[in-house]
């Protein structure tokens, strides 16, 4: 009897699909309100189109905190993922050491 040999394909490792994903720095506003989220606000600087003055513009993100660290205050680094409820779009990635 002949054994089959594995075909040239299924020897080959899969490349793994690399993404890059959008990162943000912030602070924790509203912590564990509702179970594992947390709000983090994002201030970034915006110059006014006509006049030139600098102005600071907040958003406000719903990150997804599995292990429950982040504290209100605390500055965080949150990373886009799958949606994880209607209004989570992030998980939070580093929380300050303590």
């Amino acid at each position: 009897m002949a054994t089959k040999t594995p075909s040239p394909k299924a020897e080959q490792p899969t490349a793994s699909k690399t993404t890059m994903h959008r990162r943000f720095t912030g602070v924790v506003v509203s912590a564990h309100k509702t179970p594992k989220t947390v709000v983090v606000r994002i201030d970034r600087t915006e110059v006014h189109p006509k006049y030139g003055k600098r102005y600071i513009v907040s958003t406000k993100f719903m990150a997804h905190d599995e292990a429950m660290t982040a504290n209100e205050g605390d500055t965080v680094t949150i990373e886009e993922t799958r949606p994880l409820s209607a209004r989570k779009r992030f998980r939070v990635v580093s929380t300050p050491k303590a």
